[in-house]
């Protein structure tokens, strides 16, 4: 096989069709960015369960009077909350929180807000904050065994605070799948129609070389790769809108919760990480569409 002709042929029908080549790489791209921004998405929802796996606690707050008679867990009751967690083989430490470390915790994670301005030590209960071994089994004994013991005001488990950033990660994920998927089938039948509209443009040189003794295949060799090449290059072009919107647009609008904690940062990594995926992707469908087409719909 004479890869020399197959590059001029691959080239020649790029270029003999070229609105219709832009038309589907852009598209391609569109819908590959689509698919990258929701595996970023599944990426920080895996790295952010990472990062509150030694962060969530359950916390059992106490009551009032316990509260304030109380700054450092060493009378009766709290002790005897405090013993009866502990030995759990379920939990894996209890820690102390007084009225007074829960203010200044307070007015560090609001400062400069107006909540900070209206809020007392003695408005704020003492906590224990409790350290799980089994993040599932765990809070459900923490919670069985706390319920109406004399002291505790509440029980306050934080996965009910976390599932609620998860589900929203989870549907910024499930919208961006959903777009490109939509995009995805206007890609592929751009791809489709290019395929044919190449193989009819160049139906008589195809002709000959069938007439000459040219393998069905080697026909339609240049057609797969010039299919291969525009949903590469439409992945590139994806991986590039990715890595640009991550520094116009996501460091800015994250900036906060970022530098709270609250979820951690998209590096530069991730889109790295991503990148390789979309080119797979993009070329790999687009060689399939491709060699479907051209068995279903093209006589070469």
């Amino acid at each position: 096989m004479r890869s020399d002709f197959v590059v001029r042929e691959v080239f020649t029908g790029l270029r003999r069709n070229v609105t219709m080549t832009i038309a589907m790489v852009l598209t391609t791209a569109i819908s590959l960015g689509l698919v990258g921004t929701g595996l970023l998405a599944v990426r920080t929802i895996d790295r952010t369960e990472q990062l509150y796996s030694d962060r969530v606690e359950v916390q059992v707050a106490l009551t009032s009077d316990v509260s304030a008679a109380d700054t450092d867990c060493s009378q009766p009751i709290c002790q005897g909350l405090r013993s009866t967690l502990e030995n759990s083989p379920l939990v894996e430490s209890v820690r102390f929180e007084s009225q007074q470390e829960a203010y200044e915790r307070y007015m560090e994670l609001f400062e400069g807000q107006s909540l900070a301005d209206v809020v007392r030590p003695q408005s704020l209960p003492a906590t224990l904050r409790v350290k799980l071994a089994d993040q599932v089994a765990g809070a459900e004994a923490v919670k069985q065994a706390m319920a109406e013991q004399v002291g505790v005001r509440n029980v306050i488990d934080q996965r009910d605070v976390v599932a609620k950033l998860f589900d929203f990660l989870g549907g910024v994920r499930n919208v961006t799948f959903a777009l490109a998927l939509i995009q995805a089938v206007a890609a592929l039948l751009l791809i489709s129609n290019t395929v044919q509209v190449s193989a009819f443009t160049r139906r008589t040189e195809v002709g000959v070389m069938r007439l000459v003794g040219a393998t069905r295949w080697y026909t339609q060799l240049p057609f797969l790769i010039e299919a291969v090449v525009t949903g590469a290059v439409g992945a590139l072009i994806a991986a590039g809108g990715l890595l640009a919107g991550k520094f116009l647009f996501i460091d800015t609008l994250l900036s906060g919760i970022v530098d709270s904690g609250v979820i951690p940062p998209i590096d530069v990594a991730d889109i790295i990480w991503v990148s390789p995926i979309l080119v797979m992707i993009g070329a790999g469908i687009a060689g399939v569409t491709g060699y479907v087409t051209l068995r279903l719909y093209v006589r070469l």
